[in-house]
């Protein structure tokens, strides 16, 4: 159906429900390209270090076997231990430089994103029915032409590089260790400069593809966004069962205070309002309660019930029921008018207002 084409483009809800299910965009070249990079190039940077660490090693392995006339099983234990320390001096950094690049590698792309759910088991991988549909897809696909395109270019590097620098790896044979070793560094290092570069080029290519492909996947149709916007809203009619109850126990709370105010004034059914003056706290009269029709006519009756004098001004009354909202305090307007009326209550009950 047209309502279930996906042509609208994520919500950040979406986004973020994707990002919870470990789905988010990363390119697996792109870790690979940062990590191979900088790999090599801590590899050259370090490589006079592990000319040396060879060398040390190599030093001590001959001078220790030369002080041996047999092989024992303590000459065995100390050129076992001697060559795992080599080992770790020499590897044990170029695969810590590695895998910590692989790792911000893949922050970088995903941010700092743990999700449990991906450690379950998921059966409708080993479906073949979608086994089928993963292999003819379109990612599929580019994942095809890329590997084709990665080996071509790594056999058209090689062919060139083989080609010109034949005779210089030749050369190296009639050369003492440590010059030949850098000048194989050199070539190994021209040689990676040049494929990276040419996996930089993919792995850029991959980016957008995936960016492409993660922008389509999640795209929604219309009734998915219509249903989203639902549960972000709520129903019409829970939000409306929500406002009525609201309303009531905001209408009790305003009910409450009515035997708290100094007077009210009506208009003489359709308009009441509650007002009450603390000189001590208040600048002004304060409203307590106001309400129309029938709410009027409670607060008229509940002032009644508690004592609360009465009086009928309907302009004013109106006046401030249209001005001023509940626990608010007068306009300046009707300070006059409203202290008259407060002067000849607090008279009736033997208070003073100043």
């Amino acid at each position: 159906m047209a309502g279930d084409s996906k042509t609208e483009k994520a919500t950040p809800k979406r986004r973020q429900d994707e990002r919870k299910k470990g789905n988010v965009l990363i390119s697996k070249d792109v870790i690979t390209v940062i990590s191979l990079v900088g790999t090599f190039f801590a590899l050259k940077l370090m490589f006079p270090q592990i000319i040396a660490n060879v060398k040390d090693f190599l030093y001590k392995a001959f001078g220790y076997a030369q002080t041996k006339s047999d092989i024992t099983e303590d000459f065995v234990m100390v050129i076992t231990k001697e060559t795992m320390l080599a080992f770790l001096q020499i590897v044990a950094p170029i695969v810590c430089i590695s895998i910590l690049l692989s790792i911000l590698a893949t922050v970088a792309q995903t941010k700092p994103l743990f999700v449990a759910d991906s450690l379950k088991p998921k059966f409708n991988r080993i479906n073949p029915l979608q086994g089928i549909k993963r292999l003819f897809s379109l990612k599929s696909l580019f994942d095809v032409i890329k590997g084709i395109i990665k080996i071509t270019i790594l056999i058209v590097i090689l062919y060139s590089f083989i080609s010109d620098s034949l005779l210089t790896i030749t050369r190296t044979t009639q050369m003492d260790l440590s010059p030949s070793c850098s000048v194989l560094m050199d070539l190994t290092m021209a040689l990676v400069f040049k494929i990276c570069l040419a996996f930089v080029a993919i792995s850029v290519c991959d980016f957008f593809f995936q960016w492409w492909e993660y922008e389509r996947q999640i795209k929604m149709s219309k009734q998915e966004l219509k249903e989203e916007y639902k549960q972000m809203e709520g129903d019409p009619q829970i939000k409306s069962k929500i406002k009525d109850v609201q309303r009531k126990m905001a209408m009790s709370r305003m009910m409450q205070a009515v035997p708290k105010a100094d007077v009210v004034i009506k208009n003489p059914t359709h308009y009441a309002v509650a007002l009450k003056y603390d000189i001590e706290k208040d600048g002004a009269p304060t409203l307590l309660a106001k309400g129309q029709d029938e709410v009027a006519l409670r607060i008229i009756k509940m002032a009644e019930e508690n004592n609360i004098y009465v009086l009928e001004n309907k302009p004013l009354a109106r006046a401030i029921y249209a001005t001023t909202d509940i626990n608010q305090e007068i306009p300046a307007d009707f300070y006059g008018t409203v202290a008259e009326i407060l002067v000849y209550v607090y008279k009736l009950k033997n208070k003073k207002l100043i």
